[in-house]
């Protein structure tokens, strides 16, 4: 998952949010005493994402609660299955469902999007589906291990991670060899230097500075597979850029060694799960 001092922080907003002034609707009808047992049921088919956070919403609020987990992370769920299950202050239950739920439907939807993602590559490829750095601001941490926990790999984490020059770092670089010779003058050698090209010029350009990693930009299908021959393994193959589900399985059969792929943060939906609060004790 992600360092526990950072879950908290990510689950205590969320909590402050929802919960200022108190809720009222609770505080109204509910005795502070009373015992209640909450079940998160799939509604749809899909793969589980977002256990420990479930569990933190609740036991921050009554950290008391225990909370039982019939499905782990990156577990297929099908409809009407339980996927855990919290006993404890009623209140706290009640308090704690709608942020619970909006953080395990959201990360959820993100590990059954990326599942998809991954299954279409055929049988025997080596081809990577990662995520990028469109993700929700503050929730990148709990986005990028839902990309995990649907079986894809993780980009750069952040800025600092990593090199990546883009088309506007080239502009102001002064071309595309400029740009590789700036940044290996910069960065240690343990650094892999990666480089986004559009053009087979480009291309060219970046192998004959030695790139380590060339990404291919909105390359046409019939662009990809010239450009994998004229790497010819002198450096990683990245494709990016509005790549469909349809579109993996004949990349992964052209040799491309990553898909990076901001679908599978910035545009997957959120699944379908329920909690079902009952009174107990």
């Amino acid at each position: 998952m992600i360092a526990l001092p950072r879950l908290e922080a990510i689950v205590d907003r969320a909590l402050e949010e929802d919960l200022a002034g108190g809720d009222l609707t609770t505080e109204a009808m509910v005795s502070p005493d009373a015992r209640a047992i909450g079940r998160a049921i799939a509604r749809m088919p899909m793969v589980a994402c977002g256990a420990d956070v479930f569990a933190r919403v609740f036991t921050r609020l009554d950290p008391g609660a225990r909370v039982e987990r019939l499905k782990a992370d990156g577990e297929t769920a099908a409809p009407d299955e339980v996927l855990w299950i919290v006993e404890g202050q009623a209140h706290a239950i009640l308090m704690g469902e709608r942020v619970a739920l909006n953080f395990v439907q959201r990360l959820s939807g993100i590990a059954t999007l990326t599942r998809e993602y991954v299954t279409a590559i055929p049988p025997g490829c080596s081809t990577r589906i990662t995520d990028t750095r469109k993700t929700t601001p503050g929730l990148r941490a709990l986005e990028r291990y839902a990309v995990r926990s649907g079986g894809g790999r993780n980009h750069r984490d952040a800025l600092g991670a990593g090199v990546l020059i883009k088309d506007n770092h080239i502009a102001m670089a002064g071309g595309v060899r400029q740009a590789i010779e700036a940044a290996r003058a910069h960065v240690p050698h343990t650094c892999r230097i990666e480089i986004e090209v559009e053009s087979m010029a480009e291309l060219d350009e970046a192998l004959g500075a030695r790139a380590d990693i060339v990404m291919l930009d909105n390359f046409a299908v019939e662009q990809v597979g010239e450009a994998v021959r004229r790497v010819g393994g002198r450096a990683i193959v990245e494709v990016s850029g509005g790549v469909g589900v349809e579109r993996i399985a004949e990349l992964g059969r052209l040799g491309v060694d990553v898909i990076s792929v901001g679908a599978i943060t910035h545009s997957a939906g959120a699944v379908d799960i329920s909690l079902e609060i009952e009174g107990i004790g």
